[in-house]
């Protein structure tokens, strides 16, 4: 599409200057500027500066939907499938982990009708990875002990939490965390990892 890349620097700017002054804090004029395009064409696209946050988690949760989407309805046991779609969102939470800090951080400040639609999307995409638990659970490969709610509600509880520890510049990637929390989640399911690599055999 033609215009697109002016969207683009749009969110770009706004991650931006987000992320380094607040979402309160910065104005629609300052981003706007910073994009070097006029008010007029950023609400050809966003609605308002509410929607401009939206659309930072929305595109990042978006991108993970059909990612999990595919590993779900793709080849392999429900433990290869479930380690593949843990390891996943973690790696691309950590990949972007500046979109998913500026919206946990400000999410609040949202209009209540906003905040409803964002928690309904963030519920399909974890209703989505439940299944998964569900499945394992319900064929016997997977331990009940613990309802697939809480076991998901737990993981993703870490998976928000990535942005007040994890630097791309640390000791490990966002791969390589992502592999160790799929092993942790699998572990706290009883379910059996491979002998040689401590992974779950993909």
């Amino acid at each position: 599409m033609k215009d697109e890349p002016v969207r683009q620097r749009l969110l770009a700017e706004a991650t931006r200057l987000f992320a380094e002054r607040g979402f309160e804090s910065t104005s629609v004029q300052e981003v706007v500027v910073a994009a070097g395009v006029t008010k007029g064409a950023m609400y050809h696209y966003f609605d308002s500066k509410d929607d401009l946050l939206h659309e930072i988690y929305a595109r990042v949760l978006r991108m993970q939907m059909d990612r999990l989407t595919q590993i779900a309805d793709g080849p392999g046991t429900v433990q290869q499938r479930l380690h593949r779609a843990a390891a996943d969102v973690v790696e691309t939470t950590a990949a972007n982990l500046d979109d998913s800090k500026i919206f946990f951080r400000s999410n609040h400040l949202l209009a209540p009708e906003t905040q409803k639609t964002v928690r309904a999307e963030r519920r399909r995409y974890h209703e989505r990875f439940r299944g998964l638990v569900a499945e394992g659970q319900r064929t016997g490969v997977f331990s009940d002990r613990v309802p697939a709610e809480l076991v998901v509600d737990f993981f993703f509880g870490s998976v928000h939490h990535l942005g007040s520890w994890f630097h791309a510049e640390g000791p490990l990637t966002g791969a390589q965390v992502g592999r160790h929390f799929a092993d942790l989640l699998l572990t706290s399911l009883d379910a059996p990892l491979s002998g040689g690599s401590g992974h779950v055999d993909e």
